[in-house]
């Protein structure tokens, strides 16, 4: 019931009238007594098929926003202020516009990739999509990029701030931190990992690195800061960075107050 109340729609998948009213007596009280969702009723195929669809658009768009906030950033424009006006076209809507470090999770990751393979299996090279892709993958590698343009990575003490894929769950599952950190190590980084719930099952990534109990605690002594998933704490965060050898703060969810004493960038 929980699914169906936050949702705009609810599709119904069956491939005969009897399925449909078996399916039909099964979910109407639920959509009356918990939601205005839509119900959709189609085939099976097409059922499958709106589902990848649905999460392969929103993915798309994400990275979509991303490219746009990269080319902003080049150019010195505030992309979240040309983000915010053009979400004010119907046609595009304000939804699933903040720019950032990418998307994970489960969902996403393996409806693109499903419907990816689908279109291969019969010939057809999904472009948008494999753009999609390879602009997400990108994110994480631009955050160290970043990094570089102020510190060497070389031996630097780095607080990777931030290992759930998203707030409020212990998720790791394709977790932009993942990519990150590889990256981080590749280039010789010293990292210590923090987040409020997800660190033992992020730990099953990386046994060897260095954990902290506490946000304050993984920003003592450390060279820089990447910020990752956006949890609430990270974003009320303000006299914690002054325990930073110097304050170098990359922030990869725009969450972060600026301050002058700190060097801020951030991914838009």
């Amino acid at each position: 019931e929980m699914c169906i109340r936050d949702s705009d729609k609810v599709v119904l998948g069956s491939h005969t009238d009897r399925a449909a009213e078996t399916l039909r007596a099964v979910f109407d009280p639920l959509v009356e007594q918990a939601t205005d969702a839509a119900v959709v009723e189609t085939g099976i195929r097409e059922a499958e098929m709106i589902k990848y669809a649905n999460n392969a658009f929103l993915a798309a768009k994400i990275s979509l926003v991303n490219d746009l906030a990269n080319i902003c950033k080049e150019y010195g424009v505030d992309s979240s202020e040309v983000l915010e006006a053009i979400g004010l076209d119907s046609r595009i809507g304000s939804e699933f516009l903040g720019a950032g470090v990418g998307w994970g999770g489960s969902c996403f990751p393996k409806d693109v990739a499903a419907i990816v393979a689908a279109a291969r299996d019969v010939g057809y090279e999904p472009a948008m999509l494999e753009a999609a892709v390879a602009v997400n993958d990108r994110q994480p590698v631009r955050m160290l990029d970043i990094l570089r343009d102020h510190v060497d990575p070389d031996g630097a003490r780095v607080a990777v701030l931030g290992l759930a894929f998203k707030p409020g769950t212990d998720d790791v599952r394709n977790s932009r931190a993942i990519p990150l950190i590889d990256a981080l190590l590749d280039a010789g980084a010293d990292v210590v990992g923090y987040d409020p719930v997800a660190t033992e099952n992020f730990r099953e990534h990386f046994p060897d690195i260095d954990y902290a109990d506490s946000a304050a605690a993984a920003l003592d002594g450390a060279d820089a800061a990447l910020v990752v998933t956006d949890w609430d704490e990270f974003a009320a965060m303000y006299d914690e960075f002054d325990a930073m050898n110097k304050p170098i703060v990359v922030d990869g969810r725009n969450i972060v107050t600026r301050r002058d004493d700190i060097v801020y960038e951030s991914l838009v």
